[in-house]
């Protein structure tokens, strides 16, 4: 028995004016054949799927096809997207013939020209494969779920935290529900129901007690316990895809095609009705950060969601480093951008040099102003460590070249590249701890709480400029469905999900 597995990972971010490039999968680390195999085996989802293939009673060879995956971004240009198509189904036919193929997607990426990438890819597979070989696949809860996806795959697993901390896990999950069809011979049925709503990250958080995201991901969970129902999924989708198939959608497969589309439809139905409850509290970055400073005891942990580089974001945001210099802070106050230029001038003036230049701006200038300012290059290091936590296990991160900017004591972290820029492994590796600062600044909507909530006295949501931000629908968008709440009140709406087919259809 052959399994194949491999992985094609990015969001992206169509308001990011930087475009995704090959350069950008090439800097991440591209691994391939046996190397993914072994390299990857404690790693996220793909070190799911070894693990669980080898505690199979069987004892399937493991087949690496390839590993792309790329920081969250803009949307990937069309010689990126041509040459990942090629790199995948290349893999693909050197490994056949193989029995099973998982893979190991996000899908929220978008290329010009092709806004549904993944979906791409997966028929690209099931063309290869034919229509008899088993093909599973694992997403991000932030996946933009269109009916190709489903189509061309036996099965979709998504994540069911937010932050991201099972993603592991879900590559168990995937690799329990191939078991399920390759070794157990269960004919898989997929309901699938996209809904008019696309809903803010910032209160999506699947570990709050309070949140309707615990509510729903306790009941996705139940759900998959039952032994009829092989996966459930809620993608809330990435909000920032200005594409012809945005919507939040559900995804429930089974033995029974009844069963499926139930499930589905009530699920869907609560989230719809429970929509307004996603709508999160937000304060200007001028009352944030004056809140953060009269906090004398404690970490204040201030989001600015809107300049996340999680969400494809740019991460040279400024406009709470404005802020935050204004004040004289007891302890540290911690703050990063993307800025490369500024690096290179910390790099070649050297540790302890006192530089004047402008910082930030650079990438987006649209949403994002330069900032001159005077400091001290308190450190320099190489921004390259091991993240564990939201969207990783044992996952390694290179930002490339980076400084350390101190301001008084306004401590500024400049990466090379965009990255995590809200682990608390970045600011480690800087030299800074970062729960013994006043305020530190996480460019991440919610992941980061699983980082910090247990740290933090405080924890406020900024509204910032930026082209991620929690009041999307106030952004020009071209090319999503109409009508789509909030952008406009949806008076009735009710699923339908339709089930698609356990035959596997026939491709040319």
């Amino acid at each position: 028995m052959r399994i194949a597995v491999g992985q094609l990972w990015q969001e992206s971010n169509t308001f990011n004016p930087v475009p995704t490039t090959r350069a950008d999968f090439e800097h991440f680390g591209i691994v391939r054949s046996a190397a993914l195999v072994e390299q990857m085996a404690d790693t996220n989802e793909l070190g799911g799927f070894i693990h669980s293939l080898r505690c199979w009673p069987e004892q399937p060879e493991i087949v690496g096809l390839v590993r792309l995956a790329a920081w969250p971004g803009g949307a990937a240009t069309s010689d990126t997207f041509a040459w990942v198509r090629q790199e995948m189904t290349d893999a693909l036919r050197r490994a056949l013939p193989v029995d099973a193929v998982l893979l190991a997607l996000h899908g929220a990426l978008v290329a010009d020209q092709t806004p549904d990438v993944e979906g791409e890819v997966l028929h690209a597979f099931r063309a290869l494969l034919g229509p008899s070989v088993p093909l599973v696949a694992t997403l991000d809860l932030h996946a933009n779920i269109t009916e190709g996806m489903v189509r061309a795959a036996d099965a979709l697993v998504l994540y069911h935290t937010a932050p991201h901390i099972d993603v592991f896990e879900t590559g168990q999950r995937g690799a329990a529900v191939l078991r399920r069809i390759l070794v157990e011979g269960i004919r898989p049925v997929t309901a699938f129901q996209k809904m008019p709503l696309v809903v803010p990250a910032e209160r999506a958080n699947t570990q709050d007690p309070a949140s309707v995201s615990y509510a729903l991901r306790e009941r996705l969970q139940a759900l998959e316990a039952q032994p009829n129902i092989l996966s459930v999924g809620l993608a809330t989708v990435q909000p920032w895809l200005d594409v012809p198939e945005l919507g939040s959608a559900v995804v429930v497969t089974a033995t029974d095609p009844e069963l499926a589309a139930r499930m589905c439809r009530e699920i869907a139905a609560e989230v719809w009705r429970r929509r307004y409850e996603y709508l999160p509290e937000l304060v200007s970055v001028a009352d944030g950060v004056r809140t953060a400073y009269e906090n004398q005891e404690g970490l204040v942990v201030l989001s600015d969601s809107a300049d996340s580089t999680t969400s494809g974001a740019t991460g040279d945001s400024t406009a709470v480093l404005r802020e935050l210099l204004k004040y004289d802070w007891p302890r540290p106050a911690l703050v990063t951008l993307v800025d490369a230029d500024a690096v290179e001038i910390a790099r070649q003036q050297g540790r302890g040099a006192e530089i004047t230049t402008e910082v930030g701006g650079k990438r987006d200038r649209h949403f994002a102003q330069p900032l001159r300012l005077t400091a001290r290059v308190e450190n320099l290091f190489a921004a390259r460590f091991l993240m564990s936590g939201h969207l990783a296990r044992n996952m390694p991160i290179d930002m490339g070249p980076s400084a350390v900017l101190r301001c008084g004591s306004v401590y500024l972290v400049v990466t090379s590249r965009s990255g995590p820029h809200f682990s608390p492994q970045l600011f480690q590796a800087a030299g800074l701890d970062p729960y013994g600062a006043s305020v530190l600044v996480a460019k991440s909507p919610c992941g980061f709480r699983a980082a910090y909530a247990a740290h933090a006295r405080k924890i406020l949501v900024v509204r910032a400029p930026g082209c991620a931000p929690s009041d999307f629908w106030n952004y020009p968008y071209r090319n999503i469905p109409r009508p789509m709440w909030p952008w406009e009140e949806i008076k009735t709406w009710a699923p339908a999900c339709p089930v698609i087919s356990s035959a596997r259809p026939s491709f040319s």
